[in-house]
């Protein structure tokens, strides 16, 4: 008798720190990462005549997948090097985020058009990914007026005038 009563308060003593256990669980952390650029030929692709730029403002957004309602926001800038690393706490499985252009800091290079305005990005823990750091595809504002260089640039891409 003594001795089922030892297994039982040690089944409860397991239960007991598995609930320990479980509740100490660290709250998941990513980072989502990438580049900000300034389009100076106005191609809507970073070419040779790209230039990456410094205190451009991001921001992770993340939508519920059926309501679409924004749930979680959060927002950073680049560093000279045109990198942005926005911290995000949680898992948002049941999520969709995309990292969307806010302000450029560059005069003449500010415009936001479709197509390089927001890069989505998978932050949740079950994705297959050993990492908890996330990359999104570089963004990028539009120069004004495309530089002298342009031209050259795009004809060496085959994209240029036919002249």
């Amino acid at each position: 008798m003594a001795r089922l009563q030892l297994l039982h308060v040690l089944a409860a003593l397991c239960f007991s720190l598995a609930g320990v256990v479980v509740l100490a669980a660290p709250t998941p952390t990513f980072f989502v990462e990438g580049r900000v650029y300034c389009d100076t030929c106005r191609t809507g692709f970073e070419t040779p005549a790209t230039v990456y730029i410094a205190g451009a403002k991001v921001r992770v957004e993340c939508k519920h997948f059926l309501s679409n309602a924004v749930e979680h926001t959060a927002e950073g800038l680049t560093d000279a090097s045109g990198t942005y690393r926005i911290e995000l706490a949680d898992d948002h499985e049941e999520q969709i985020c995309e990292v969307v252009l806010v302000e450029s800091p560059v005069a003449g290079c500010s415009e936001i058009t479709g197509g390089r305005e927001r890069a989505r990005v998978l932050v949740a823990g079950n994705s297959g990914l050993s990492s908890n750091v996330r990359y999104a595809n570089a963004l990028g504002f539009l120069k004004d007026e495309p530089l002298p260089i342009c031209g050259f640039l795009l004809r060496q891409y085959a994209l240029g005038d036919d002249e």
